[in-house]
């Protein structure tokens, strides 16, 4: 009876198991822009230009979410930026903020190829940078592993998606029951742009020391940001000033 209990547990988890990894609001967010897929499925995108009166670095900013909400949360982010002078493209995930599908691992990489290819037709590769908010880290940096980019910016990127698992379900064999990988410590070594890694000393959702393993595994370091007592989802790890700086002193490399 044991035996057959832990393993409906466990059959149970492998089938539902994207409903503990993905948490997306549905609701229909305004587009002014839409991507296609590879497979087909259109998603809908926000496009923040630098306002008139200020300055116009003719960089572009692509901000891969992490696995919550949807892009409106990450609209102070877009506005803080371009008032430095930067594009910035947001864009929800298959599954998010209206759009048709269901998110999986497979997927979004092929949702952030969609927003890249989009942008690239406004703005040469070397001049765009990627923001990777956590989840966003790993598809980012498989991105940057093999397509052309001006930087790249990690905040609070993880290992790979089983080490924060099993941080939080240390009674599971979380590593043997995942299905979305997202291996981003075996990617990294592979992006020939220059990274800046930005975490959370607080951070209770990635932990800290798995940011900093990642910083370590990148070939171009620029920087590594720790903002002090800022937890996962705190404001100051989505718009604060640290982050804004971060992406200022990137675009000084480019």
């Amino acid at each position: 009876m044991v035996v057959l209990v832990l393993a409906g547990v466990l059959a149970l988890l492998w089938l539902g198991q994207r409903q503990l990894i993905y948490f997306p609001s549905t609701g229909f967010v305004p587009r002014d822009v839409e991507l296609r897929t590879s497979d087909g499925l259109t998603l809908g995108a926000t496009l923040v230009r630098p306002p008139p009166s200020g300055p116009d670095r003719r960089l572009a900013v692509l901000v891969a979410n992490g696995n919550g909400g949807d892009r409106t949360g990450r609209m102070p982010l877009a506005h803080d930026l371009a008032g430095r002078g930067f594009t910035v493209l947001l864009f929800d995930y298959r599954g998010y903020g209206g759009n048709p599908g269901s998110p999986s691992e497979a997927g979004l990489y092929r949702d952030i190829r969609a927003a890249y290819a989009h942008l690239t037709t406004l703005f040469p590769a070397e001049r765009i940078i990627l923001f990777g908010e956590s989840l966003g880290g790993a598809l980012v940096t498989d991105l940057a592993a093999q397509s052309p980019v001006g930087g790249v910016v990690l905040r609070s990127p993880f290992t790979d998606l089983a080490a924060v698992g099993g941080r939080h379900y240390p009674f599971l064999p979380v590593r043997l029951l995942l299905r979305d990988k997202y291996p981003l410590i075996e990617t990294i070594s592979r992006v020939p742009a220059p990274v800046i890694v930005i975490l959370g000393s607080a951070d209770s959702i990635v932990p800290p020391s798995l940011s900093r393993e990642v910083a370590a595994r990148v070939p171009r370091l620029v920087g590594l940001v720790e903002v002090q007592g800022a937890d996962h989802n705190d404001p100051e790890l989505f718009d604060g000033p640290q982050i804004i700086d971060a992406v200022d002193r990137l675009a000084a490399e480019i």
